[in-house]
């Protein structure tokens, strides 16, 4: 379900590259009407309205963190064409649907491409892009299973906080197991948050990105 909501969050950000950049990524831009798109769907999906930022400074920063994932979708795109990774035509045409079956009408979904300035074509391309980028990004990203010693230390440096995580779980047990089993979620959890972190680093260190801005 989280794939499917931000691949409709992504579906307002489709848009012509025929405008001004507000960044180039080794030479591809990245236009300003795609950014603009892009940050309303970025809002929206913090609760949020454009609106309703009156800070310049705040709406300033919010702009550039839509841009940085913008720019990291770029280049999660050309990391993916290196590694010669294909989405097949069925892959594109199942979530192609299941974007389309959320919108509930055939009219409506084409309404909202031709919105975004794309046709059934353009999207699927689009959709590719995306699908591509994931995979390769989860490929990158990956952790090793901490080892039961690993988990035991982690667990006993942050007890406190994980046992404020136990007694909201639903599963009432107290078991020092289900402490344990927190704690190697939390503990994957961050050790994923890292290494997505670090590989978003190591393809900007390697990139040439030329922001607009």
């Amino acid at each position: 379900m989280r794939t499917l909501i931000a691949c409709l969050l992504s579906l307002l950000a489709l848009a012509s590259h025929a405008d001004t950049p507000a960044a180039r990524v080794n030479g591809v831009e990245i236009g300003v009407l795609r950014l603009e798109r892009y940050f309303s769907e970025y809002l929206q999906a913090q609760g949020r309205a454009v609106a309703s930022i009156r800070n310049p400074n705040l709406y300033q920063r919010l702009r550039a963190q839509a841009l940085d994932e913008l720019i990291d979708k770029e280049l999660l795109w050309q990391e993916a064409q290196r590694q010669g990774i294909d989405i097949s035509d069925a892959q594109v045409t199942a979530r192609v649907g299941e974007v389309e079956a959320a919108f509930g009408s055939p009219a409506v979904f084409e309404q909202r491409l031709a919105q975004a300035g794309f046709d059934r074509a353009g999207f699927a391309d689009y959709t590719r892009h995306e699908m591509a980028a994931q995979q390769v990004f989860a490929r990158l990203s990956a952790v090793e299973e901490p080892s039961s010693a690993e988990v035991a230390a982690f667990h006993q440096a942050n007890w406190q906080r994980l046992q404020g995580m136990q007694n909201q779980s639903d599963n009432t047990s107290v078991l020092p197991e289900h402490g344990l089993r927190l704690a190697r979620d939390a503990l994957v959890a961050q050790l994923q948050g890292q290494a997505r972190q670090a590989v978003r680093q190591r393809l900007r260190d390697s990139a040439t990105v030329e922001r607009a801005d």
